[in-house]
């Protein structure tokens, strides 16, 4: 049995595209591998001050791997809000309100998100908001069979949602796609320089890839909220919230 499996697992790797997948169960994974062990996802991060580098998860914990680019398919994308009363110094302390969809906050104050003032700009530090407003995208690399977690910043929100328009005017859904991903330096109105999260379709999946890729993002989706607020989320800096272009406040998505 054994030497069966150990085959199964090595045609797996070995097959092109998001293939391996046919041979992969993420419920059945998450059970057996991470049983008591700390759960979770991966992240893809977006530093800060304007770098053009991602930091992808590298085979040792304290070695990210720095790239300009990637491809990936977005399985499951959705609101993340999170305010904390005092400032955040560290911990794993849950926010005193948050919400996993943009439109209802749970805690305090709790209530209708677009109406709270805490979600309004000028309410927190250098004319943000209060409460963070971030965009958390699940990805799957090609060759790879666990997720990442992508959290997109307010700077990043715009051209995200101009790619999923889009890919929507195109009768295609992010699912449906490999999307590249890449990194411009952008300034503020203030001369302050962020990383600015960039979108590009690489290919359509093949009706064979589709398959696996739709059964997977509804297991990601289901697993979503088990994933919970993220505390290094919660640290990141605020980023600037006018187009660099336009001068336009920039809403989130």
């Amino acid at each position: 049995m054994a030497k069966k499996n150990a085959a199964k697992e090595e045609v797996a790797v070995m097959r092109p595209g998001f293939l391996a997948l046919a041979d992969f169960n993420m419920d059945q994974t998450m059970a057996e591998e991470l049983e008591g062990l700390e759960g979770g996802f991966d992240r893809v991060k977006i530093p800060a001050g304007g770098t053009t580098m991602f930091e992808l998860p590298g085979d040792e914990a304290d070695e990210p791997e720095g790239v300009k680019e990637f491809s990936a398919v977005i399985l499951y994308h959705h609101p993340l809000q999170q305010y904390y009363a005092t400032k955040y110094t560290g911990g794993s302390n849950p926010p005193d309100c948050g919400s996993f969809d943009g439109v209802m906050g749970e805690g305090e104050p709790g209530g209708v998100c677009a109406n709270c003032p805490l979600n309004q700009f000028g309410s927190g530090e250098n004319n943000s908001k209060a409460c963070k407003n971030r965009r958390r995208v699940f990805l799957l690399r090609e060759g790879e069979l666990f997720p990442l977690i992508l959290s997109l910043p307010t700077g990043s929100m715009k051209e995200f949602s101009r790619y999923i328009k889009r890919l929507l005017s195109k009768g295609r859904k992010s699912n449906s796609v490999v999307t590249r991903f890449s990194l411009k330096k952008a300034t503020n109105s203030s001369g302050i320089a962020y990383s600015q999260a960039q979108f590009s379709l690489d290919r359509p999946l093949t009706s064979e890839e589709q398959i696996l890729i739709t059964k997977l993002s509804e297991q990601v989706k289901g697993y979503s909220r088990t994933v919970g607020f993220d505390m290094e989320e919660a640290a990141e800096p605020d980023v600037p919230f006018v187009d660099p272009e336009t001068g336009e406040v920039i809403p989130p998505l």
